[in-house]
């Protein structure tokens, strides 16, 4: 797939599911990955997380404690970088229609984050309402239906994935003293925060792009070859 066809298949994916009732709610399943990135990292490094909070706007902050200013740049890359891989990973489960793994990986991120990590109101009340619902689904729902859902946060998380990169060039264009990670990677290294914005973007894309070949190549039938002919083949 190249590039256009992904611009246009992420467009359409972003105009189709803004019609979808409460759509909005699900948004921040990719600000609960990509501020978990942020807090894994920082356990990684030996740093600690103090907490996490998720805003209804779809926004989030994690508020982490280092020993040195240089582990605040890996930390600082995690969140973007957590969200697009995340995304190629829903991506990749569907393909193998494996989506009831992926929706207990995705709970048991939430479950984690709700226990360790986010301290502020709404972000509870969020990941408490979104984990039960993850549950009903798994437990209670048929599995059209919870294909069906999943593939709705995996399409909601790959837009996030791709529209927040985006957002943060806006931002370090108006005012580069407040786009979130780009600022803090601009103040740590001698690139500004809009070049440290590209380049979030520009690996957004390639993870859609990826994201989108592994859908497509799940779709593909593959014929049952002869049986005379399979010591010569691989079926993928």
């Amino acid at each position: 797939m190249n590039w256009v066809k992904t611009a246009l298949f992420l467009i359409g994916s972003a105009v189709l599911t803004r019609l979808i009732p409460f759509s909005s709610f699900f948004r921040s399943l990719d600000t609960m990955v990509h501020e978990f990135g942020h807090a894994l990292v920082t356990l990684a490094l030996s740093g600690q997380v103090m907490y996490i909070e998720l805003f209804a706007n779809h926004s989030g902050l994690t508020y982490t404690r280092v020993m040195n200013n240089w582990s605040q740049i890996p930390i600082s890359l995690s969140g973007y970088i957590t969200a697009s891989l995340f995304a190629v990973f829903l991506f990749k489960l569907r393909a193998r229609d494996k989506h009831r793994l992926g929706l207990q990986l995705i709970t048991l991120v939430a479950t984690i984050s709700l226990v360790l990590f986010v301290r502020n109101e709404y972000g509870m009340m969020w990941l408490i309402g979104f984990i039960l619902l993850n549950i009903i689904m798994l437990a209670l729902m048929p599995r059209w239906l919870s294909s069906g859902y999943y593939l709705l946060l995996a399409f909601l998380t790959l837009e996030e994935s791709v529209l927040g990169p985006i957002s943060l060039i806006v931002y370090a264009w108006e005012n580069p003293a407040a786009a979130g990670d780009a600022t803090n990677l601009a103040e740590l290294t001698a690139m500004p925060a809009i070049a440290w914005a590209v380049l979030f973007t520009l690996f957004a894309l390639g993870c859609a792009k990826s994201a989108i070949q592994a859908l497509s190549g799940g779709r593909k039938r593959t014929r049952t070859p002869n049986p005379a002919m399979q010591y010569d083949r691989r079926i993928e």
